[in-house]
């Protein structure tokens, strides 16, 4: 009788799987709201943008000093800054009190001033 249960509930199981309910993964609510694409943008004016980061100095165990997104924003100096905010790189890293929590400062500029941000020590965000 055991046997007969266990069968049954292994092959519906088997069944829902394979319909792809088991493998199916949510979708994650995004953070910032994503600019229309070019083709969408009525606006000849209306530039491209890119997503620049730096990590914001935060450490496992509440060790080294979080520097906050608005702080951090003045090292950009001149570069226009449409949106800003503070996220996890989704990375794993090692567990040990002292390393890198993996918060970065994450700041929305136009295309066009990638080059300068890089400079300043921001790189692409390409964590998404």
């Amino acid at each position: 009788m055991a046997l007969r249960v266990l069968t049954t509930l292994l092959l519906l199981l088997a069944i829902g799987c394979a319909e792809g309910h088991c493998r199916r993964q949510a979708q994650a609510p995004a953070d910032a709201t994503p600019l229309p694409s070019s083709t969408e943008n009525t606006s000849p004016s209306a530039e491209e943008h890119v997503f620049v980061y730096k990590y914001d100095g935060s450490l496992q165990c509440g060790m080294g000093k979080a520097i906050a997104v608005d702080s951090m924003a003045k090292e950009l100096g001149g570069i226009p800054i449409s949106s800003s905010v503070k996220k996890s790189d989704g990375l794993m890293h090692i567990q040990v009190c002292g390393s890198i929590s993996g918060k970065a400062n994450v700041y929305e500029i136009p295309t066009t001033f990638l080059k300068q941000a890089e400079s300043k020590g921001f790189k692409k965000w390409t964590f998404e």
